[in-house]
């Protein structure tokens, strides 16, 4: 035999019938819906079938009652997702929300403020990506939260009881109309844990109030031991996280106390390499016991303006 027929043989050889899903995409010549689409992503490989695993997930999440917490931050609010997040709450779907100081900056000024698109930014307007926030935004949110920052502290004079960053999101949710997530978090009595409340705008706001009110106090371990307490009362917990950083952590941090989530999804476009948590992948969440052992649960690596509003349809909508 020739060495190029030993080559060949060595290459073409006879293989197994293979074991798995057949990848197949969706077939556009038959009646498109939403339904159908969203169906064909689990054998469309790649980030899609992640998607596809993340919708799965999400119903059982529902199927069995599990106690939910979101993760999210700024650049969702500021976004379209925002919307996707508020239906979520409206409708009890979820029962603990994890975020940003900015994130809540972003909920509150566009309820009294349009965010646009490509915009023609002004000195003083603010982009987040393509998304533009206008400068003036920030001054009713100003004037919100030194209102909120202002009765608290009146109680805190009156009665001895001290704010706590659930506290200051409730107030301001009570501010906010209809479209507003904290609206509906404070509406359902759905808990918004806020960990670096003192970042950002916000932090400026409370570090400006605090030096014309030096006795006035923030206490942030109240919504800590809030935030243990809703883990560890619940039967099971499932966690929805959306880009990384500290919702993430506080959520999976939280859990650990109880052995871990249940069921975990994560959708960011964060990778692994470098070490951070917004790169974890889930396998890193059952090391440290964040995850049960046998959690059922995906990281989509994709971007959460696209998948997370496909997820809600998916998973949560009936």
């Amino acid at each position: 035999m020739s060495k190029m027929n030993e080559a060949k043989d060595s290459i073409f050889k006879d293989s197994t019938e293979p074991e798995g899903l057949e990848i197949k995409g969706f077939d556009f010549s038959k009646q498109p819906t939403l339904n159908k689409l969203i169906e064909s992503f689990y054998s469309t490989g790649f980030q899609a079938s992640h998607l596809g695993r993340a919708i799965e997930v999400g119903k059982k999440m529902r199927k069995e009652k599990v106690t939910i917490f979101l993760g999210f931050g700024a650049d969702a609010v500021a976004s379209g997702v925002r919307e996707s997040i508020s239906y979520l709450v409206k409708n009890k779907i979820v029962h603990a929300l994890v975020t940003t100081a900015d994130g809540i900056e972003a909920d509150v000024i566009r309820t009294k403020k349009d965010f646009v698109l490509n915009g023609k930014g002004k000195r003083g307007d603010n982009f987040v990506g393509n998304i533009m926030i206008p400068g003036d935004g920030y001054k009713i949110f100003t004037d919100l939260l030194s209102k909120v920052l202002t009765e608290l502290y009146e109680e805190q004079k009156k009665s001895g009881e001290i704010a706590t960053p659930g506290k200051i999101t409730k107030s301001l949710g009570k501010m906010c109309d209809e479209t507003s997530i904290l609206y509906w978090a404070q509406k359902n009595n759905i808990p918004v844990f806020c960990p670096g409340i003192t970042d950002g705008a916000t932090g400026n706001i409370i570090s400006s109030f605090k030096s014309k009110n030096s006795n006035f106090k923030l206490d942030v371990s109240d919504d800590v031991v809030i935030l243990e307490d809703t883990v560890l009362d619940a039967k099971e917990t499932g966690a929805i996280i959306l880009g990384g950083s500290l919702p993430k952590h506080h959520i999976m941090n939280a859990n650990m106390m109880r052995e871990g989530t249940k069921y975990t999804i994560y959708i960011n476009t964060a990778m692994e390499g470098d070490g951070s948590d917004s790169g974890a992948l889930p396998e890193e969440a059952k090391s440290w016991g964040k995850a049960a052992a046998d959690v059922d649960s995906v990281k989509v690596q994709a971007d959460t303006s696209i998948v997370f509003p496909l997820l809600v349809a998916g998973a949560f909508v009936e």
